[in-house]
């Protein structure tokens, strides 16, 4: 009797079932059951078609023993990919019939290559079925980009207790859009997306004075800028933290961040990004004691802001010029110097007329009341307490504060309670509503304060 063929399928004598050997030997080489072959072909197809078969170990069974030889098409496919195999001839798999003679097989040949070829097919076809599934469509992605615009603008000057709720519902569904399938180009776009929604929750957070979930909030929208390769988010991102770092009271972090946001070829594009990376630029400069560099950086960002076009998006991700010039009165304020001091009482000014002339909705109360209490900073250095305590009345009125300008209340404070102002009445009493306002519960936070960054 010759010895049987290694991987050859066999016949009984009687002529009845011819076992599959080659099937059987893979999975005993691999120590499966038949149950667990049955399980991860399942899996397989419910991954290509999304069905699951539902096979059980008596159909592996089944194959083993030939009673079944030529699976249908997707069934063949899945059994090649559990296996890692090229072709249904490796899994002893053939059709019945003439082609499948008793004893010896035939050796390879056109009928192979057909057989395989036909195989070839189905994989590819397997793979443009896969590549057309996804759970988003333009309308959709439409959508999301409506919500970033809505909330990007009411960001300025809606309350953050309507917003916190909205932001979540959408990051939220954006999250959950991102762990299905979509086309590459459709993923870039909802990465995009989600950047700029946690752009909003890092705002936020930073309002509130939570400065390390807004850290983590930014960080997320770095890494979802670099894959959808994005300059403008990542260098919005960078402006970001270095917003959060200046308020940390890490000034040169703040300094180089603003740098980085303007990196060669990685840069903030068309709009006023420019002009806010250099105006944070010159206000971390001149809190560390860089006056030279600070003045030149604000005058480059005063030629940013002439150049530059519209933005993509409006509100918090873009840069007002009233904005600019609020960080132009900080800057020249924390410089100091008569001709400086003078310089940022025109530039505070110049912030509150543009914020008071624009729309309501265009309207943030957090800057406004930053350049009011500017003002309120450059008239004490210049001795003018009544013009300080006008400006002062402009801001404590709010109901809340943002943790920015909870700092700014006090550090006036301290400045009220230093040198020739400790005993002077009106600036006592002046310090004593400052105090009162900066420890009523209705603050939004409590943060640490950076140190002051003036003194007259």
């Amino acid at each position: 009797m010759p010895a049987k063929l290694s991987g050859a399928p066999t016949r009984p004598a009687d002529g009845g079932m011819m076992a599959n050997e080659n099937l059987r030997g893979l999975r005993h080489e691999r120590r499966w059951t038949q149950a667990q072959v049955a399980e991860l072909v399942c899996a397989q197809i419910e991954t290509a078609t999304g069905r699951n078969p539902d096979l059980e170990a008596n159909w592996i069974s089944r194959l083993e023993r030939g009673a079944i030889t030529w699976p249908s098409g997707e069934y063949r496919a899945a059994l090649c990919a559990v296996f890692q195999v090229s072709g249904e001839e490796e899994l002893g798999l053939c059709p019945k019939g003439p082609a499948r003679r008793r004893g010896k097989p035939s050796a390879p040949g056109r009928t192979d290559d057909v057989r395989g070829f036909s195989a070839d097919t189905e994989l590819s076809s397997r793979l443009a079925r896969y590549a057309a599934e996804t759970n988003v469509n333009a309308l959709v992605l439409e959508q999301f980009d409506a919500d970033v615009a809505r909330l990007s603008a009411g960001f300025v000057s809606r309350p953050l207790s309507l917003l916190i709720p909205e932001i979540r519902s959408v990051r939220t569904e954006v999250f959950r859009l991102l762990e299905g399938r979509q086309r590459p180009g459709q993923t870039q776009h909802l990465y995009v997306v989600a950047g700029w929604l946690c752009g909003l929750a890092a705002h936020v957070s930073l309002d509130l004075g939570d400065r390390s979930s807004a850290s983590t909030h930014a960080r997320t929208v770095v890494q979802c800028a670099e894959i959808a390769e994005h300059s403008t988010l990542r260098s919005w991102a960078r402006s970001f933290q270095s917003l959060a770092a200046y308020w940390a009271g890490e000034h040169g972090r703040a300094a180089d961040l603003a740098r980085a946001g303007r990196e060669k070829d990685r840069g903030p594009g068309a709009g006023t990004l420019k002009a806010r990376l250099l105006s944070l630029e010159a206000r971390a400069l001149a809190a560390r004691g860089d006056r030279h560099d600070a003045l030149r950086s604000l005058a480059l960002a005063h030629e940013a802001r002439s150049a530059a076009e519209r933005d993509e998006l409006a509100g918090v991700f873009s840069f007002p010029e009233a904005k600019q010039w609020t960080y132009a009165g900080t800057t020249l304020l924390t410089v100091g110097g008569r001709e400086q001091v003078q310089l940022a009482i025109t530039a505070s000014n110049r912030a509150v007329e543009l914020y008071q002339a624009g729309p309501e909705g265009d309207r943030s109360p957090g800057d406004l009341h930053a350049a009011h209490l500017d003002l309120a900073t450059a008239y004490l250095a210049s001795g003018e307490v009544e013009g300080a305590d006008a400006e002062l009345s402009e801001v404590l009125g709010a109901e809340e504060y943002t943790a920015s300008i909870t700092i700014r209340l006090r550090n006036l404070a301290t400045l009220l309670g230093s040198g020739p102002y400790r005993d002077t009445r009106s600036a006592v009493g002046l310090r004593e509503r400052v105090r009162e306002m900066t420890d009523r519960s209705a603050l939004v936070s409590r943060p640490t304060e950076p140190r002051c960054p003036t003194s007259p």
